[in-house]
């Protein structure tokens, strides 16, 4: 969409002064004949200059003010409203109509065939004090409270003010056939709705701030490895075994000594023999069952210091002596099977 360019009388608080009019160079037939209307005092208008100069001194007129619409608001507050069973009454008495009045600024007939017009300071100012004694009153009391609410208030009202004042409606150029005498007039074919529309969005609602947004800190998680704080001052103690140990798995520090009975006491009853003994069968080495845990001194501790075993006789040997000393308790040499055949068959 090109740029439009407006004149200065157009800006937000500006004094009203001739309005800005560009004709084409052939003038429609329309404006000729809304001219000839409103003139009581018949003018020749046979070119475009003459068009010119009679289309801005009647709308240069003090009096060339046109009414845009009429907005029908509320006299006070809702809180203040007089109730009654007639309704005719009731709108009478509560009710007010505000006139939208309005003065061209602007005509062009070249490029975009358009026309804008201006409020009137008296327009802006009844819609100042409505918007600050009954529309202010009723937004206020239909929000919720906050810290700055009285603060956004003034600033609401603020903006309503540069808002009005920068109000410029703009609209065909066909809408100067509404034109009467002494430059006043009205819209027509429908315009009244679309400023109507216009003027009611200027009064926005008092809006509470949005909800702040919290950021949530969560802890980062431990890994699957690490433990927690409640876990660091637990001591690890080892398990305790219910049932035995293998005697193959622990090797202890010293072998034990421990030996077991004759399984034929019967043999050695008849000999005299009281400074020979015969070694009994090698010793199986076990740990002995317990069921109490590990401590640590069973694993760190020195070895404990056991008597050496004593160097047994062979079987051999014990033959040589039972020959030299037989006769004693006993023994003579037709026994000699009994007594060397079990070590005659071990070795």
């Amino acid at each position: 969409m090109p740029t439009i360019l407006l004149p200065a009388s157009a800006a937000a608080f500006a004094p009203r002064s001739q309005p800005n009019v560009v004709l084409n160079t052939k003038v429609d037939p329309w404006l000729t004949a809304t001219l000839k209307r409103i003139n009581r005092i018949k003018r020749p208008l046979n070119s475009v200059p003459q068009h010119f100069r009679c289309l801005t001194e009647t709308l240069s007129s003090p009096s060339a003010i046109w009414t845009l619409c009429s907005i029908t608001l509320p006299k006070a507050p809702g809180s203040e409203l007089r109730k009654d069973s007639n309704p005719l009454i009731e709108a009478i008495s509560n009710y007010q109509f505000i006139h939208i009045e309005a003065y061209v600024v602007h005509v062009d007939m070249v490029s975009q065939n358009e026309v804008a017009f201006k409020l009137t300071p008296e327009t802006i100012d009844s819609l100042v004090e409505y918007h600050k004694d009954v529309h202010s009153v009723d937004t206020f009391a239909s929000t919720w409270d906050w810290s700055e609410k009285e603060v956004q208030l003034k600033k609401l009202q603020a903006d309503f003010v540069q808002a009005a004042n920068k109000y410029v409606y703009r609209t065909n150029a066909l809408a100067l056939e509404g034109l009467e005498e002494d430059g006043a007039g009205e819209l027509l074919c429908g315009r009244s709705e679309e400023v109507k529309s216009a003027i009611l969005g200027l009064f926005l609602p008092l809006l509470p701030p949005p909800p702040r947004i919290v950021d949530v800190v969560r802890p980062a998680p431990l890994l699957p490895s690490s433990t927690g704080v409640e876990n660091w001052w637990q001591q690890t103690l080892p398990p305790s075994h219910s049932n035995s140990v293998d005697s193959w798995k622990i090797v202890p520090s010293s072998p034990s000594t421990t030996s077991s009975g004759d399984s034929n006491p019967g043999m050695w009853a008849s000999m005299g023999l009281n400074e020979h003994q015969l070694p009994s069968p090698t010793p199986s080495y076990s740990q002995p069952y317990t069921t109490a845990a590990y401590s640590a001194p069973q694993y760190y501790s020195a070895p404990m210091t056991t008597a050496a075993i004593p160097s047994l006789p062979l079987p051999s040997m014990l033959m040589q002596q039972c020959s030299t000393s037989a006769g004693l308790g006993g023994f003579t040499w037709d026994r000699y099977p009994d007594y060397s055949l079990p070590y005659a068959t071990t070795m």
